[in-house]
């Protein structure tokens, strides 16, 4: 009954969120389903296990989901998002739109700007060149999540996102572990979703399919006036990258801090001070990104700051209560008796003595239950991080493999049609579950399957 409990909850989740309803509602809802299919009690379930989980995910993350926010909106209100957007389709023109649109959410992504906020910048140019090229718009979600929720998020190395941030603290890595193996996956992520996008949108225009007529939440025309130039809108991005590796790379590790943070009022666990500190340098990178973004294109920020700070810090709150829901949901799940059963099979998955196996079937897993990258890898790697940490040490394992593959695997199952990104993505585009899921569910497949390839390729070749 208790692992039906799980299954059942799950589902419902899964369902509601595919039928439009909000998972900050809904989540709790179900994780008590679940708590009562196990024989717990009710309120306790809720006001010991799921909220507290709530409160300690945005305790910890929530400056990241902030400032990338609001990154990402001085980046919009600057005209820089867009003045990169339009360079590159122009550049490309509309026989490539498709990569276009990925190498526009890709930059923007891996600059430093929130994936949410990379949907709504990125948005109004997908349609228009895909109305253009007559391609199906019910494609524009699946190309923009290649772009924004794969390569960029989780597998380059130095990507501030944060699924990229939080094994940080479990490994004392940084942002740039394991560089080989995440560039090897962001080619296979890249070039597999591009065949995959072009055989779709010649298979719809060969049966006669074109962009489609009456759609809705169609892009409006937007002056192009005061667009900053292209290289200098670039300068954001490349200053939170820039500021991110010299912080992690130089700075911090010359410093000394840890025997006044390890004690009172700090009481920072000392094992976790170099994760702690590179959290320290992601933050100070975005706001040097602001700064930046603010200072390019004056002309257009004049009378538009407190809106893009405004609008960032309340979108940001919509994103990290979406995920925080489902890691309280999550941490319910892991609080119950079926669930037992579940981690046992999964760290007893051996793959041929390494850890890298285990962990990656368990953070897809998770990320798949709570419908969250972050979310689902922050379970993870409470629960069994340290166990993985331990293994990898008697197995020789070089703890940056289970910094990326772990980010990695966040970004494989987390987009099924609960996720939070997934909702927002289709309703900005005006599109439904039905018309446009299957795509998005294809790019999450092929992303899932590289995590695992290169595991296979990495026990054979042994590279870091």
């Amino acid at each position: 009954m208790a692992v039906l409990g799980i299954l059942l909850s799950l589902g419902l989740l899964m369902f509601m969120a595919y039928r439009g309803f909000s998972v900050i509602f809904f989540a709790p809802v179900f994780a008590i389903l679940a708590a009562v299919f196990s024989g717990m009690a009710i309120m306790p379930s809720y006001t010991e296990i799921f909220l507290p989980n709530l409160a300690n995910y945005v305790k910890v993350y929530f400056p990241f989901f902030l400032l990338g926010a609001v990154f990402g909106k001085v980046m919009e209100e600057s005209g820089a998002a867009k003045a990169i957007a339009k360079a590159i389709v122009n550049k490309l023109g509309k026989k490539q739109a498709m990569l276009a649109v990925v190498l526009s959410a890709a930059i923007l992504t891996y600059g430093g700007v929130s994936l949410f906020v990379v949907a709504f910048a990125v948005y109004p140019f997908a349609a228009s060149i895909f109305k253009e090229a007559d391609i199906p718009k019910r494609l524009v979600p699946a190309t923009i999540a290649l772009g924004a929720f794969t390569f960029t998020m989780d597998a380059l190395p130095g990507t501030p996102q944060i699924q990229n941030s939080i094994p940080m603290k479990f490994f004392n890595t940084d942002l740039y572990a394991a560089p080989i193996f995440g560039i090897l996956g962001a080619i296979i992520v890249l070039i597999g979703g591009m065949v995959y996008l072009e055989w779709r949108k010649r298979t719809a225009q060969a049966a006669g399919e074109g962009y489609g007529k009456d759609h809705k939440n169609e892009p409006e025309v937007v002056e192009d006036g005061n667009l900053p130039n292209p290289l200098l809108a670039a300068l954001p991005l490349i200053s939170v990258l820039v500021v991110t590796l010299i912080l992690q790379k130089v700075v911090f590790p010359s410093w000394d801090i840890t025997s006044w943070v390890t004690q009172s009022p700090y009481n920072i666990v000392k094992t976790g001070v170099v994760g702690t500190m590179n959290n320290w340098a992601l933050m100070i990178a975005l706001v040097v990104g602001i700064v930046i973004a603010l200072v390019i294109n004056p002309v257009r920020m004049k009378g538009n700051l407190a809106k893009a700070i405004n609008a960032g810090a309340i979108g940001s709150l919509l994103a990290v209560m979406n995920t925080a829901s489902e890691v309280g949901f999550g941490n319910v799940i892991k609080s119950l008796p079926g669930f037992q059963t579940i981690a046992h099979a999964l760290m007893g998955i051996n793959g041929g003595g390494s850890p890298l196996l285990s962990e990656a079937v368990t953070v897809n897993v998770l990320a798949g239950v709570t419908g969250s990258a972050s979310g689902g890898m922050s379970i993870a790697l409470d629960t069994f991080g340290k166990s993985y940490l331990d293994w990898a040490t008697r197995a020789n394992i070089d703890p940056q493999l289970l910094h990326r593959v772990a980010s990695m695997a966040s970004g494989g199952m987390d987009t099924l049609p609960h996720n939070g990104a997934v909702i927002t993505l289709l309703g900005i585009a005006g599109l439904t579950h039905k018309q446009s899921y299957k795509d998005i569910f294809a790019i999450t497949l092929l992303k899932t399957g590289s995590v695992f390839i290169l595991i296979l390729l990495q026990g054979v070749f042994h590279f870091v």
